[in-house]
């Protein structure tokens, strides 16, 4: 993620993806990404004394492209996640996929050194048991904005700074299931 923004937008659980520009024009950077990481998260889902280790891999791709009259640049971007949740006291375990996209619908210059964008995700997040079970879903799509400080060139991304979530356009559509409430019982049993 070579975009400050595409780093910003990531620090908030999601990434911002670019439309299309005309038929033909280049794109202004694509690419592609990996990261693994292990972490230790005491407390799980708020459960005193229960201590995970989370092992993770993302792939992922993005693009950027310049839209519209006022040549500013919309992203997009595709993320594979698989993670595995490990309970350290009893070894039990749990692990996600998700497959999401997220890609700015509209980005609007507010002229005063800020950029707001509306960005949809959509994708799907499923937990499974042990043996391979799917015990919690999460498909469907949502739509929030966020705020960026362009440093004074909104055509420009490779300068801008998050600023700030602004919150949901649109709730989660589709099935919603807790991943704690998934989670939990696995880990514990």
């Amino acid at each position: 993620m070579k975009s400050p923004r595409m780093l910003a937008v990531a620090l908030v659980g999601v990434t911002s993806i670019a439309l299309a520009g005309p038929a033909g024009a280049q794109p202004l950077e694509r690419g592609t990404f990996h990261d693994e990481f292990t972490d230790v998260v005491e407390d799980f889902c708020d459960v005193s004394g229960l201590t995970v280790q989370l092992d993770s891999v993302v792939d992922g791709r993005f693009l950027l492209n310049r839209h519209g009259p006022d040549g500013l640049v919309y992203g997009m971007e595709s993320i594979r996640l698989a993670d595995t949740w490990t309970n350290v006291n009893n070894g039990n375990t749990i692990s996600v996929r998700e497959r999401t996209l997220f890609k700015d619908l509209r980005v609007i210059d507010n002229a005063d050194g800020t950029l707001t964008i509306l960005v949809l995700g959509t994708g799907n997040f499923t937990v499974y048991d042990q043996d391979g079970n799917a015990i919690a879903r999460n498909p469907g799509q949502v739509r929030f904005e966020i705020l960026i400080d362009h440093s004074g060139t909104p055509e420009d991304p490779f300068d801008d700074e998050f600023i700030e979530f602004l919150g949901f356009v649109k709730e989660s559509t589709g099935r919603n299931d807790d991943f704690c409430e998934a989670a939990v019982p696995e880990l514990n049993s």
